[in-house]
Formats: structure tokens, C-alpha cells, sequence
């Protein structure tokens, strides 16, 4: 449901990432349902994300999905700033 992975500044390029608005929160712990997926880069910040099956560590430069469905727990370590598209 929750998938990290590094990419290349070819492919930032070839999916338009630049051009995604920005999201930003400060140190946090908060709930989150995922009622589309989504797709995010992230630039700046440190979070553990908590799910059923286990947590994943994300932080700059991490392109991450995140499916439909996803039942989740965001604890924000550094502040969050991050592209994103719902698709």
C-alpha cells in the first residue's frame, strides 16, 4: 500500500513533478485515510509513516505512492515539504 523508492531527475522530469503544488506541516502526529492515490516527492523534512503491515521511513528525495484505501498514521519528525498529485 505504501511504496519508496529514489528517482532520477530524468524521470522527475518526465512525470511534470516540478509543476505539482507543494504541501507543508510542521512536527505532527495525525491520522490519514487515503480516498485516492496518491504520488509525492518529497523535498525537505523527516516522517515515519505507521501502517498496518509496518512503517516506513521517508525524507528528501523519497518518491513515494500511496494506494487508495490506505489507513495510516503520519508522525512528522522535520517539518514536511513535499509535491504531490492525486490521481
Amino acid at each position: 500500500m505504501v511504496k519508496v523508492r529514489k528517482i532520477a531527475e530524468a524521470e522527475i522530469n518526465e512525470k511534470g513533478i516540478r509543476n505539482w503544488p507543494i504541501w507543508e506541516k510542521e512536527i505532527s502526529r495525525f491520522p490519514y485515510t487515503y480516498e485516492e492515490e496518491e504520488w509525492c516527492y518529497f523535498l525537505e523534512g523527516e516522517v515515519i509513516v505507521e501502517t498496518e503491515t509496518g512503517n516506513f521511513k521517508i525524507g528528501p528525495g523519497d518518491f513515494v505512492v500511496f494506494k487508495t484505501g490506505l489507513n495510516c498514521v503520519w508522525d512528522i519528525k522535520k517539518p514536511v515539504r513535499k509535491h504531490y498529485n492525486f490521481l
